[in-house]
């Protein structure tokens, strides 16, 4: 849980006094060296609820996340845009984009998924930002929601909810200066909103993520063949 980081956060705009040294590792080196079991062979059992509050979108709208986390199998990731450690926001990034591809070419999961990223630097990452990193990725058929919020204190509750830890370097007078540190997490939600996986560096492998959510899809099915 963020417990003394989010009181730090609302108190100082998202601060807990850490220096961080980015990982120079390129993501491409980062490589799969076990074999994940295949869809349904397993169950992903149900760790906690997503949080709920208000959230931006790029054109500034004011929405709930829910909005975002319920009604499809969902893959959420905290990100900065600013960051430049290979491990961590880009590397979420390259396997977004991977798994959304290979969402888009299979027509039983392509309706039934959306990816979101979800910015925890409200002072920088504004809509207008987030419009801009959206535009790396094109529409084909599968939904990408790029958020952020309108300000730190607002922002607290959803790390908090999510178990999302952030530290974020101080100058001589307070003021964020350099880059946020954060462990990468990435979570996987069913149509519930309920967060059934927590993917961190070690396991953010593109072939894992696709089996879980084709896992979820195959539980779901016998719910949509009994239902009336």
């Amino acid at each position: 849980m963020f417990l003394a980081a989010a009181a730090a956060v609302v108190a100082a705009a998202g601060i807990v006094v850490d220096a961080h040294e980015p990982d120079d590792t390129p993501a491409a080196a980062i490589t799969m060296d076990f074999v994940p079991p295949p869809p349904g062979s397993y169950a992903l059992h149900p760790i906690m609820r997503a949080p709920d509050g208000p959230v931006l979108d790029p054109a500034g709208r004011r929405l709930p996340l829910s909005r975002f986390t319920a009604g499809k199998i969902t893959l959420l990731g905290f990100v900065y845009t600013s960051c430049a450690d290979a491990r961590g926001c880009p590397l979420a990034y390259q396997v977004f984009h991977t798994v959304r591809h290979r969402v888009s070419e299979d027509p039983d999961l392509r309706d039934h998924v959306r990816l979101v990223s979800l910015s925890f630097d409200p002072a920088r990452d504004t809509p207008d930002v987030m419009r801009r990193y959206a535009a790396g990725a094109p529409p084909n058929g599968v939904e990408w929601a790029f958020l952020t919020t309108e300000r730190p204190r607002i922002l607290v509750p959803l790390l908090d909810g999510f178990g999302q830890d952030v530290r974020v370097e101080l100058d001589s007078r307070g003021r964020p200066a350099g880059p946020l540190a954060h462990v990468l997490k990435v979570f996987l939600l069913d149509e519930g909103a309920v967060v059934r996986e927590i993917y961190t560096t070690a396991y953010l492998f593109p072939e894992v993520i696709v089996n879980d959510i084709k896992t979820l899809r195959l539980a779901d099915q016998p719910k949509r063949r009994t239902a009336p």
